[in-house]
């Protein structure tokens, strides 16, 4: 049996979803017509190319406001933000563009509604992640994060008849599911999203990897290792019995994950350009794949509007 790879599968759809085209485009449009600098609060996405890109554009990435002049523009990131990082915004005087993806406000939006009619709520996500922190920031009191299932088994709450959940957008489908399961278990009334919160593009780039890993040896994932929904792709696929690799460009592909590996499946987060994807394809192929095939997938043609002022 050869030892080199000989065809490249590649996952559809991979790569930049609506929220992510829309967020990067927001950073270009304000550059492009207020000029340099343009103040970004946090990365915009979690992809080290995109941030460096528009750095060299002219944005300027900040964790802190303080960091901002008084009177300056600054944009949200995707990832969305707390009602306390507005509020610091309205403080300092600052013009805000918001490129929080529309999907992580409508949770936002759930979780306030909630509140007012005086629930508690359990928050499914992974601690730090600036999404759970915007999304439980848009509340003072009230809101349990849980990450996994024995933490759902040993949560307490005030009132187990007033308790609902939201989720992070960015996890697996299938974590998520087994923590709704512990929580169902232990709160059997707790009231769930109509839909799930998990946004199209992460459930479609997870799906694409299942079927994947059905017909490959190895499953390579563009992303960087602070993007929620590329890990998860990778772990989706370790899973399911495919050994899985992250890398955030052609350069940490290692040649030695290729031996004995006939068969490549190629993949990419939701904030990871396609460029870099073929740079991946094109590294696969210089160690010996002679042919490229394209799973079907879902097709994706959501777009999100602009804010008012850029469009």
């Amino acid at each position: 049996m050869s030892q080199r790879p000989q065809e490249i599968v590649l996952a559809e759809p991979r790569g930049f979803c609506a929220g992510v085209d829309r967020a990067i485009e927001i950073v270009e449009k304000a550059l492009a017509k207020f000029g340099a600098p343009i103040y970004v609060r946090h990365e915009i996405v979690h992809n080290d190319h995109v941030v460096r890109d528009l750095r060299d554009k002219g944005a300027v990435f900040v964790e802190d406001l303080n960091e901002v002049p008084l009177g300056a523009r600054v944009i949200m990131s995707a990832h969305g933000v707390s009602r306390k990082v507005r509020d610091h915004a309205t403080e300092r005087d600052l013009e805000v563009f918001d490129a929080t993806c529309p999907l992580v406000t409508k949770v936002h939006v759930e979780v306030r509604k909630l509140a007012a009619e005086g629930y508690e709520i359990v928050m499914i996500g992974h601690r730090g992640h600036p999404e759970v922190e915007g999304t439980m920031g848009q509340l003072e009191k009230g809101i349990y994060l849980v990450e996994d299932e024995a933490q759902a088994a040993s949560l307490s709450v005030k009132d187990p008849s007033r308790l609902a959940y939201v989720s992070q957008t960015t996890l697996s489908v299938d974590d998520t599911a087994s923590v709704v399961n512990a929580l169902r278990a232990k709160f059997p009334q707790i009231r769930g999203p109509k839909f799930s919160d998990i946004c199209y593009a992460t459930q479609n780039r997870q799906d694409a990897v299942k079927l994947m890993s059905q017909s490959v040896d190895l499953v390579l994932v563009v992303g960087s290792p602070t993007s929620s929904n590329s890990n998860r792709l990778r772990e989706v696929a370790e899973r399911h019995g495919v050994p899985a690799y992250l890398v955030n460009d052609a350069s940490e592909l290692k040649l030695e994950w290729l031996t004995g590996k006939l068969r490549v499946g190629i993949t990419a987060g939701a904030s990871a350009p396609e460029e870099l994807v073929q740079g991946l394809v094109s590294a696969v192929k210089a160690a010996g794949a002679g042919a490229v095939r394209r799973l079907p997938g879902a097709e994706e043609h959501i777009r999100f509007p602009l804010p008012k002022g850029l469009n």
